[in-house]
């Protein structure tokens, strides 16, 4: 009874539950893989725990983990607060158009796929003429290449990630904040709440639910650490590096001349 009364919602999470059907639900059934040397042609030979062995006795296994957990920690610790605190901020913009400008902004980014994302990071902390080593060059500092310093690189994955995702992960926390009663607000200005405690006593409370929820789903993907982030500026730097050496050779058989 209550699936023919609210069809229309059903009808409406179809989409997601065949998406998730296809790609998360249907690989599962292929695990066995993971026990298994494959082969494209013939039966596959089903070798127990030898590749759990090979990536458990790898060397940089534990460099490899150990990374994932600091670079995901970082991320849970600074990037988690960030749409909460943005969706209080922009819930506290009175003037429409405003309001919707910056959530509007704040969205874009997240439309961009991590080939784009990680092209404009790049080229932001080019060490040569990148932004914010031109600014560094200005108070006299000197360059730092970002995307190659172990010091550096995870921050720039976390800011990154930050950038991306901060303002589409706000949409949750302003839904839960809309449903609040606008009469508590009434009745707490009436009592002389200032703006801070309206949104610790009222607001908060009423996202706490939806942040638990949030925090939670979050976790489940606390061992991804980012991989698109990596793999794209990986790749592309892998790319640029055949093309300059393509050219390179080319030209040498050409023109007798080339990079070096």
């Amino acid at each position: 009874k209550r699936i023919r009364k609210d069809y229309v919602l059903y009808l409406m999470l179809l989409p997601g539950l065949v998406y998730f059907t296809i790609f998360h639900i249907i690989p599962i059934f292929n695990m066995k893989l993971a026990f298994q040397d494959y082969k494209i042609i013939g039966e596959n030979t089903w070798v127990g725990l030898k590749h759990f062995e090979t990536l458990f006795s790898s060397p940089a296994f534990k460099d490899v983990l150990l990374n994932t957990i600091i670079i995901s920690t970082m991320k849970i610790i600074f990037i988690f607060p960030i749409p909460i605190i943005l969706s209080l901020l922009i819930n506290e913009l009175r003037f429409g158009p405003y309001r919707k400008f910056i959530q509007s902004v704040s969205y874009l980014p997240h439309f961009l796929s991590w080939v784009v994302i990680a092209g404009i990071w790049i080229t932001l902390l080019n060490p040569v003429d990148g932004g914010i080593n031109t600014i560094r060059n200005f108070f006299q500092l000197p360059s730092l290449d970002f995307m190659t310093s172990k010091d550096h690189i995870r921050w720039v994955l976390v800011f990154s990630e930050m950038w991306r995702s901060a303002g589409w992960d706000t949409i949750l926390y302003i839904a839960a904040i809309l449903k609040i009663n606008p009469a508590l607000y009434e009745a707490a200005k009436m009592d002389g709440a200032s703006t801070w405690q309206q949104m610790r006593y009222i607001t908060l409370p009423a996202m706490f639910s939806t942040v638990i929820t949030v925090f939670i789903l979050n976790l489940g993907f606390f061992m991804n650490a980012g991989f698109d982030q990596v793999f794209n500026s990986l790749f592309k730097g892998v790319i640029g590096l055949v093309l300059i050496l393509g050219t390179h050779f080319i030209s040498k058989k050409i023109t007798g001349k080339g990079v070096w």
